[in-house]
């Protein structure tokens, strides 16, 4: 009996050297003289007979596929098996032809499934997601999308190597399909980003499992003895509340997502504490506290600043948006946030001589509670439109 890590073995230099020899050789060919050769080679692999024209056909749908599966799972596949299994979609085989029902699965597994971590891959994410769109707006109920990725997953590469960072992924992973409810479709999507589809779920629920999920996996994490505090941030979207579209969903997520991640580099500086949707609300109490590092607008890009890995200085643009820092000097100033980092927020103000070099103010940031933070003045210049860009320096708790 053939033992089953044959099939997990990568396919034989005989065999890739006879794709290549094949897919080179067809190449060099006029349509036609690859149409006649297509034709005969596919009546004696697989029993059918096609026209010149067809048998190209058949030929370009086998380059596209298997230039799909070497983006999956890398599991060796036979080019028998590829082509029978394009022959076999485009309902062209009349004689039954039995293919080891190993490398049949193989075939499913690789095209649907992240290698990974098992998990179902980005395509099957994208067409699962416009199937349970539409049975949501038939069926007239919600559907929830949660986005999550990683934080501060590149330090634990960085730092343990990536072999420990795809434990760390797998981990993500498990935690999550056992998390969520039978009904529900878990994916990886990215390198650390990850996707739930909820059906049938309200804001408030999706909320819950999404939290479940995080202290799910803060808990799991701990048995892998990182330094580094990896988390599980999330953003979420519900349909149709937040829209009906697959594309305006995912942005609104990553939206969310994204500013949760600044809520959560506040709650590295400061300690914050999170409200059911994971966004930073208001310290309990002020405490005594010190500059830290200053606001991104002027770190050049690339490369690192003071040590600090180049994510702590990324801007978050805000402009348009209703992001606005409340100062009360006498009279109370209400200023646009432009964008937001690690390191503080720029703000576009009438003129900055009117902010001492250091004030306390109350930072409103959409969906997420208004935070009290201490601002130091770094620097300004004239912004693009009227008024002047004042980047300002969170002051943290020491």
């Amino acid at each position: 009996m053939t033992d089953l890590d044959d099939f997990s073995r990568p396919q034989s230099n005989a065999e890739d050297s006879f794709f290549d020899l094949l897919a080179e050789t067809l190449g060099a060919l006029d349509r036609g003289a690859r149409g006649q050769f297509l034709a005969h080679f596919l009546k004696s692999l697989a029993h059918v007979t096609l026209s010149e024209r067809d048998s190209a056909v058949v030929w370009d749908r086998v380059l596209e596929r298997q230039r799909a599966l070497s983006d999956g799972a890398n599991l060796p596949l036979s080019l028998r098996t590829i082509i029978l299994d394009v022959l076999e979609s485009m309902n062209i085989l009349r004689v039954p032809i039995v293919i080891e029902y190993r490398e049949l699965r193989k075939l499913e597994l690789n095209a649907a499934t992240d290698g990974l971590t098992g998990l179902y891959n980005r395509r099957l994410f994208e067409e699962y997601f416009e199937k349970e769109l539409s049975r949501a707006k038939r069926s007239r109920q919600e559907l929830a999308l949660v986005i999550l990725d990683l934080h501060r997953f590149k330090e634990v590469n960085d730092r343990y190597g990536h072999q420990q960072g795809d434990h760390a992924l797998q981990l993500a992973a498990t935690t999550a399909k056992d998390t969520v409810r039978a009904s529900d479709y878990t994916f990886r999507i990215g390198g650390d980003e990850f996707a739930i589809l909820l059906p049938n779920c309200d804001e408030a629920r999706c909320a819950a499992l999404s939290r479940r999920v995080r202290s799910g996996y803060e808990a799991a994490i701990k048995g892998l003895g990182f330094d580094v505090p990896l988390t599980l941030d999330f953003g979420i979207a519900v349909s149709p509340g937040d829209g009906e579209e697959r594309e305006s969903l995912v942005r609104l997520a990553d939206r969310r997502l994204y500013e949760m991640k600044t809520a959560a580099r506040f709650r590295d500086a400061g300690g914050e504490a999170h409200d059911q949707r994971g966004f930073a609300e208001a310290p309990a109490a002020a405490a005594p506290r010190t500059p830290v590092a200053e606001p991104a607008e002027d770190t050049p890009d690339g490369g690192q600043e003071d040590g600090r890995d180049r994510r702590h200085w990324e801007r978050v643009p805000l402009t348009g948006t209703s992001a606005h820092v409340v100062w009360q000097e006498g009279a109370m100033v209400a200023a646009p946030v432009l964008d937001v980092s690690f390191g503080g927020v720029a703000i576009l103000v009438d003129d900055p001589d009117v902010f001492p070099a250091a004030f306390q103010g109350i930072l409103h940031m959409p969906i997420q509670l208004p935070v009290p933070v201490s601002l130091r003045k770094t620097n300004q210049r004239p912004s693009n439109g009227k008024g002047t860009r004042m980047g300002c320096a969170f002051v943290t708790q020491a």
